[in-house]
């Protein structure tokens, strides 16, 4: 990585396969788009590029369309720590026509977006459990709005004419935000993307629909000129955006290119080492090297990559999957040690392990145990199938999983499928595109239609320290509403309870004291089954000409596009 000046111009491209999950920041959660949306939407407070990661200190929230961070000695913050005042940076434009000032009322529509009933925010129970009044307006507007079929119409007409109680504009220049309770994460929950500002424009558009993607509007130093989900994606320069406004990015490539194909991650390195492209997209292509356990980044806290999850809901094999256990036979059928060795024979880069708890090491709520223990981790195929037995089912079972068709995926599939086949229970695989996977699964219909019983998807944390929600929250908590990252519609009323109890520990150790409560509960029922996890950090492969390339672990480890400079800039 070189240390010059930067220089400016130049296209920069990406190469490889998937898709953004969403282009609309209400809905958009797959964090591979967390690198795109960084460049045209801003949020109250993010995250500056950090090279140098000593600790999870490092990626805490900094200002960005606010101009501070509140505290009680400049009045940001009440005595009590439940309600924030935030002021905003003069100066942030929209690229409308003509350009217009980005205000407190475009924020307020944009914390209004993340509740539509169309495709709501996957996080979205960080907010309504944070925010005085955010969840009774959520379920007001699910209840008045007939989802799916809602018109653009249908959902500006409740939004303007229905309030957020705990959120409103004092003025152009000041927000403020009264909380349920005191919350040490929220400013990392403000930092999320779910919590752009939306323009008055975005009225006219169903979230995320086509018709939204044509006209999305950008106050960020890129703006998105062309997108055809699954097969290209162009960012040009944003002419109102102004460097003294923004205090983390930069402005330094022309334009930024994605061509989305499906290749392996051979063929990606291939076409980068070539000089025919400069990145990597979605496939993480790394070069062989020797794996540094004391690098700084693995400290951040680690993500479940993969992990198993159960679609609860399905009818099929007469709802089997809903029965804890038959979920608690499936967790010792698993060979772990086999798909560790898939991922290390990818040159995944990265400092990883057999994985046991639903929050992994490094993460508030972490501690080392292990309900479903198997020699070496290679999982029991016969105490499975004596439990699959006492579950009622001593024949077996027939399964569908889905599964992404590039890199480890399909190999990963295959492992766990014959561990369970050998376990008496048979898997159909369907391969999906990586463009359509989390779509399909973010989609309650999909699971209650049956069309999916078992897939295995990554997580990582939404942000580092102080983040015992971060798993639990959103995978966990009930949520089955279009958008959700509670894929399998998992829902418990214990877990429920001890999240909401989790929620008000002030106290940090209490905190991480009942956030392992949670784990727990889910881990005795066999919510889902971890496999792996993975350092936050991994080094990806990049071109000879990329220049100052930082790996954000709070975009999944993909790098910050806004920071890095071209050299030569063609």
């Amino acid at each position: 990585m070189s240390s010059g000046q930067p220089t400016y111009g130049g296209v920069l491209r990406l190469y490889g396969p998937g898709s953004m999950d969403h282009v609309d920041p209400a809905c958009a959660y797959y964090m591979l788009g967390g690198q795109i949306i960084r460049l045209f939407a801003r949020q109250l407070f993010t995250y500056a590029p950090v090279k140098d990661l000593r600790d999870w200190r490092a990626v805490t929230p900094v200002p960005d369309i606010a101009v501070d961070i509140p505290s009680t000695h400049n009045g940001g913050l009440s005595a009590n720590h439940k309600v924030y005042t935030v002021t905003l940076r003069r100066g942030v434009m929209w690229d409308t026509t003509p350009p217009r000032e980005v205000t407190a009322h475009d924020f307020v529509r944009g914390f209004k977006r993340m509740c539509n009933p169309v495709i709501g925010a996957g996080g979205i129970r960080y907010f309504t459990s944070t925010i005085r009044g955010m969840r009774e307006f959520c379920e007001e507007y699910a209840a008045a709005v007939p989802g799916k079929d809602a018109t653009a119409a249908d959902l500006a007409g409740f939004q303007n004419s229905h309030d957020i109680p705990g959120m409103f504009a004092v003025d152009d220049d000041t927000l403020v935000f009264e909380l349920l309770r005191p919350a040490a994460d929220f400013l990392n929950i403000l930092a999320l993307t779910f919590a752009s500002p939306a323009p008055v424009e975005y009225d006219a558009h169903v979230p995320d629909s086509d018709e939204f993607r044509r006209d999305v509007r950008s106050n960020g130093p890129y703006r998105l000129v062309d997108y055809v989900h699954g097969r290209r994606l162009r960012m040009e320069r944003n002419p109102v955006w102004r460097k003294e406004t923004d205090p983390v990015r930069n402005q330094y490539v022309q334009s930024i290119e994605v061509t989305m194909e499906k290749a392996t991650p051979e063929e990606v390195g291939a076409r980068i080492r070539s000089g025919a492209a400069d990145l990597s997209w979605a496939s993480p292509v790394t070069e062989p090297y020797e794996i540094d356990p004391t690098d700084p980044g693995n400290d951040l806290g680690y993500a479940l990559n993969p992990y198993l999850v159960f679609n609860v809901v399905s009818p099929n094999c007469g709802g089997a999957l809903g029965k804890a256990g038959v979920r608690r036979a499936i967790a010792y059928a698993i060979d772990k040690a086999a798909i560790q060795r898939i991922y290390h024979d990818l040159a995944a880069g990265t400092v990883m392990r057999p994985a046991r708890t639903a929050i992994p090491p490094g993460n508030d709520g972490y501690e080392d145990y292990d309900l479903y223990p198997t020699p070496d981790d290679r999982g029991d195929p016969d105490r499975a199938r004596a439990l699959l037995a006492e579950a009622g089912h001593p024949d077996g079972l027939e399964l569908v999983a889905v599964h992404r068709d590039v890199d480890a995926n399909p190999e990963v599939a295959r492992s766990y499928a014959a561990d369970l086949e050998k376990a008496g229970i048979a898997v159909r695989l369907v391969p999906m595109g990586h463009a359509d996977y989390y779509r399909f699964l973010q989609d309650p219909d999909n699971a209650r239609a049956g069309l999916w019983d078992l897939t295995a998807p990554s997580w990582t944390p939404d942000w580092f320290g102080n983040n015992g929600r971060a798993f639990l929250q959103p995978m966990f908590q009930t949520n089955c509403s279009r958008g959700t990252g509670n894929y399998g519609c998992y829902s418990d009323p214990e877990v429920d309870r001890l999240i909401e109890e989790a929620l008000g520990a002030v106290d940090p150790d209490r905190a991480r004291a009942a956030w392992h409560e949670v784990d727990r509960r889910v881990m005795e029922d066999a919510a889902i089954v971890p496999i792996l996890v993975h350092a936050p950090t991994i080094p990806h492969l990049r071109g000879d000409r990329v220049r100052n390339a930082i790996a954000m672990p709070t975009i999944d480890r993909w790098f910050d596009l806004s920071n890095l400079w071209l050299d030569p800039p063609r």
